[in-house]
């Protein structure tokens, strides 16, 4: 088994065009998307809500960007799955099916945690479950659209996700060797997943402060390669 781990730094418009087509098993991702933009201002709404949005990128690129790429080096018959939120649901369900994908199905996290809201408490997160090609059977038939995993209560990064979580997709879509891609890597968790269930990885990041914590967690060894250098066999250019 190749123990391959491909980290690279900077903006995946650019770098994924360097991934070879048909070459990964398994996208997993969770990428920049619009959030809400205010808050509540009212002192006397509930404790703990949300009164500043402080995750708002400058720049978030647009799924039609980035999705048609993530077709491309995805194999046939393999899965992909993308994170999301309410607000962006309708609009990255339609990005993902022009991008040339067939949804299977949304899948839902809860979470141990919920944000309080002068309307009904988010403690879901959503995850469109995608397909290239034909549909593939997963590996635990009996797995359910909505799942528990527990929330990370000191976080990393703003959206970290439970490696827990990250293995549940994983495993269930791919087997040991294949080659898991996160264009979004954000503090690593999906390359914890793949390395401890014997994958290999490729995690690309543009933040060069979340991408050091990313390092640290998947392989504070590991050399980081620039382009070109590596094939995603792992493999001297």
């Amino acid at each position: 088994m190749s123990n391959m781990i491909d980290l690279r730094q900077g903006d995946c418009l650019e770098l994924l065009k360097d991934i070879p087509d048909g070459s990964v098993d398994l996208i997993l991702t969770d990428p920049p998307y619009d959030v809400i933009t205010g808050g509540n201002k009212n002192k006397a709404a509930p404790k703990g809500i949300l009164t500043e949005n402080k995750q708002l990128m400058k720049t978030i690129p647009s799924f039609e960007g980035w999705l048609p790429e993530c077709y491309r080096v995805l194999k046939d018959d393999s899965h992909a799955y993308f994170m999301t939120n309410f607000k962006n649901l309708e609009a990255m369900m339609v990005a993902i099916r022009s991008a040339g994908f067939n949804i299977h199905n949304l899948l839902v996290w809860e979470k141990n945690n919920a944000t309080p809201n002068r309307w009904y408490m988010k403690n879901i997160e959503y995850t469109i479950f995608a397909r290239k090609g034909k549909a593939k059977t997963i590996t635990d038939s009996g797995s359910k659209t909505c799942h528990h995993f527990d929330n990370i209560r000191d976080k990393q990064h703003p959206t970290q996700k439970p490696v827990e979580l990250m293995s549940f997709y994983v495993g269930n879509s791919t087997e040991i060797d294949a080659v898991v891609l996160d264009p979004f890597m954000g503090s690593g968790s999906t390359g914890v997943a793949a390395k401890n269930l014997n994958r290999r990885f490729i995690g690309i990041e543009l933040d060069p402060t979340y991408f050091e914590i990313a390092q640290g967690r998947i392989n504070p060894h590991a050399e980081v390669f620039e382009m070109g250098q590596l094939d995603v066999f792992g493999e001297q250019a």
